[in-house]
């Protein structure tokens, strides 16, 4: 049986994909399968991937014949899935030599659903660790238990899919698939969801995923219209929460979230294209709207003064029906 699925999937990553590649070799079992999701790239990274599916042990090899973004591709990935763990890595990233055994130990000690870790974030030749902001490290707790507080970064809002390892029983029960067509915060109703169905989780202070900012094809570096995607997203977050059992409890938490990042769009408008920027303020207006307004009122209390006199502007501003629909 593979003991290890890692989902990873590329998109015009030439340049960087040769690093990701050698660090999945630097971590290859008899027991550990890649599965290497190409998402119809239009660059070299498909002929880099043919010859590592010959030359990678463990390596599966799929190809997509539209680009279907980050969230599909890793879906196709989680559909080919024989392992009983499974984890991620983006084209771009790499790992430490023997991280994945290192990961798979962790979570087979713990016994628990899944297991979250710390990280090194690359931007140029600066490095900087970044933890999951949950301090209690190497024991077994409800990850519906760490959603809160509200005002306060929780693991929730560490939000980075290859930054764990999962139990195939969550993928059984359909909690690992993330929503088909997302085009940036497909992390979010998927770390939501994760940490209000599955059973149990653990931290643990494991570094050895070395996350690479600034790729300039990376969709948090491009200001055009996939990035408003994040509204999709953070409009399932809410949908979803206001359904759930404890929902006066953890609906602050939510619409707090989307207010800081709504507000975290429009304090950097400059980097979006002007018709983008213009949508940005609209659509941002319509969820504002959406949002259970007596939380949103509390949420907008509890910020400081500059994000909540922007958000509050940004309430008052008229929508079209077209764009609140």
């Amino acid at each position: 049986m593979v003991k290890l699925s890692v989902i990873v999937p590329f998109y015009n990553v030439q340049q960087y994909a040769p690093d990701t590649l050698r660090s999945l070799r630097a971590n290859a079992r008899d027991d550990f399968e890649f599965i290497l999701v190409d998402d119809c790239s239009r660059d070299e990274t498909p002929d880099i991937l043919e010859r590592a599916a010959r030359e990678l042990p463990g390596a599966v090899h799929l190809r997509h014949e539209t680009n279907g973004g980050l969230a599909t591709a890793r879906n196709t990935g989680l559909d080919a899935a024989r392992g009983e763990y499974l984890t991620f890595l983006d084209g771009d990233d790499w790992l430490a030599p023997g991280y994945f055994e290192q990961l798979l130990a962790s979570i087979e000690e713990l016994g628990c659903d899944f297991v979250r870790t710390d990280h090194v974030q690359c931007t140029a030749r600066a490095r900087s660790v970044h933890r999951v902001p949950h301090g209690r490290r190497g024991e077994v707790m409800s990850p519906r238990d760490v959603i809160l507080p509200a005002d306060r970064s929780t693991s929730v809002d560490y939000a980075y899919a290859w930054a764990g390892i999962y139990h195939r029983r969550l993928a059984d029960a359909g909690l690992l698939h993330f929503t088909d067509g997302l085009r940036t915060a497909e992390d979010r109703p998927w770390i939501w969801r994760l940490h209000r169905e599955a059973e149990s989780f653990a931290a643990v202070s494991l570094l050895g995923a070395f996350y690479r900012r600034g790729v300039a094809s990376s969709l948090t570096q491009i200001g055009d219209v996939r990035q408003l995607d994040f509204i999709k997203a953070f409009d399932q977050v809410v949908r979803e929460t206001a359904d759930d059992r404890d929902a006066d409890k953890l609906l602050p938490k939510a619409v707090r979230t989307y207010c800081a990042i709504i507000s975290h769009h429009l304090g950097s408008i400059e980097r979006f294209e002007p018709s983008v920027a213009r949508k940005l303020k609209s659509m941002s207006a319509a969820a504002l709207k959406r949002m259970p307004q007596g939380v949103l009122d509390d949420a907008l209390d509890s910020m400081d003064v500059q994000r909540a006199t922007r958000l509050r502007r940004l309430r008052r501003r008229p929508v079209s029906a077209e764009v609140a629909a």
